[in-house]
């Protein structure tokens, strides 16, 4: 960490994807200003969130559920530009349209409990004190590998998605895909097209939805991940609940065989897969599509998590620590998701933010000294 002064503002974001953009347009809605009221602290090299790190061949037109930031739609975007390319210009022309002046790369290393109530924010470039924080950190920083016996013997190469390079780099290959979620989808029927084999698995039977997929159902679908997150659990993604989309390529996919997936596999071996029924699959790659976990381990010192796993959260607020607002986490990971909790989670940092004041007003008019209220821990 630089040894630079500790630098004094009302509010920290943590992360510049969907949510963190989002939560910082509307601090600046609120009245406060970038740089000196708040900042925004992101450790990626340049805007565009975890979409600049999506594999090449993910074009814009193959994006699911991608929905505009507040303030300024995404228009004229060129559907078969990668989908990395088309975002980042357009969170970089969001940056700069409202000013948001964040700071990168910057990398946030813990979140403490700092004096008068504060929280003290270490990072690669120094210590940033807030009286509130949103941590709109995501996941992709934190790709989940499942452990399986022998898997350490595996001849072969092993990947996550958040490594998939597109599907050129499998030809004439056989591979295995785990995961029965959308990117597993996506990378299976890429990779088909030119691998030698493919083999798909899954721990569930995948669920396809047929026919549109309305508000209602999108109500229903968030309010199961809503529920575990108030229980104190960790999150599960919201598509793990709303099924796979049945498009004309799925459809193809399905009639072609390409989709028929086999039950997860007991063990690893040296030159593949294999289960307890003696059934086994020969690969040279196994691709885990296997998802991602919340990255909020910096929060760590504030001891915020339940035995569940874990943080519980009302809305967007922590409930063990009325400063902290998670935002893009569980319910809200989705990007409509993550624009309507950054306008509820500012909507309760502003009502923090003011309580010194309303105090102060108070004192002031009973003609009783200000200072004592000033020097009073916010939120106590």
């Amino acid at each position: 960490m630089n040894n630079i002064g500790v630098r004094v503002v009302d509010v920290v974001v943590i992360g510049a994807g969907q949510a963190g953009l989002s939560s910082a347009y509307h601090l600046r809605r609120a009245g406060l200003e970038s740089g000196r009221d708040f900042v925004v602290l992101d450790h990626s090299p340049r805007p565009g969130g975890a979409w600049q790190f999506r594999w090449p061949s993910l074009t814009y037109g193959k994006v699911h559920g991608m929905h505009a930031l507040p303030g300024m739609e995404l228009t004229g975007a060129d559907d078969s530009r990668p989908s990395a390319e088309v975002i980042g210009k357009y969170f970089a022309t969001y940056e700069r349209t409202f000013d948001l002046r964040v700071r990168r790369p910057v990398d946030v290393s813990a979140v403490r409990e700092g004096a008068d109530g504060r929280l003290l924010v270490e990072t690669s470039q120094g210590v940033w004190s807030a009286r509130a924080l949103i941590n709109a950190t995501g996941t992709w920083d934190r790709p989940f590998w499942p452990r399986y016996p022998g898997q350490e013997t595996f001849r072969g190469r092993q990947l996550h998605t958040a490594n998939y390079p597109g599907p050129r780099e499998f030809a004439g290959q056989r591979v295995v895909v785990v995961g029965g979620g959308t990117s597993g989808v996506q990378h299976l029927m890429e990779i088909a097209g030119v691998a030698a084999e493919t083999t798909w698995v899954t721990r569930r039977p995948p669920v396809f939805r047929d026919g549109p997929f309305g508000e209602d159902q999108g109500r229903a679908a968030v309010a199961l991940v809503d529920e575990r997150v108030r229980r104190g659990l960790p999150p599960q993604s919201v598509v793990s609940v709303t099924g796979l989309p049945v498009t004309e390529a799925v459809a193809r996919a399905r009639a072609e065989g390409v989709l028929d997936r086999l039950p997860m596999f007991d063990r690893i071996t040296p030159n593949g897969v294999a289960w307890a029924d003696g059934r086994t699959v020969d690969a040279d790659v196994i691709l885990w599509a296997t998802g991602f976990r919340a990255v909020t381990d910096h929060l760590a010192p504030l001891k915020l998590r339940e035995r569940g796993g874990g943080i519980r959260v009302e809305g967007t607020r922590a409930t063990r620590d009325e400063r902290i607002h998670l935002v893009g986490y569980g319910p809200s990971a989705s990007t409509i998701g993550a624009n309507r909790a950054g306008r509820a989670a500012v909507r309760g940092i502003m009502r923090l933010l003011e309580q010194p004041r309303t105090a102060r007003m108070a004192v002031e008019a009973l003609g009783v000294e200000a200072l004592a209220v000033e020097a009073a821990p916010v939120g106590g």
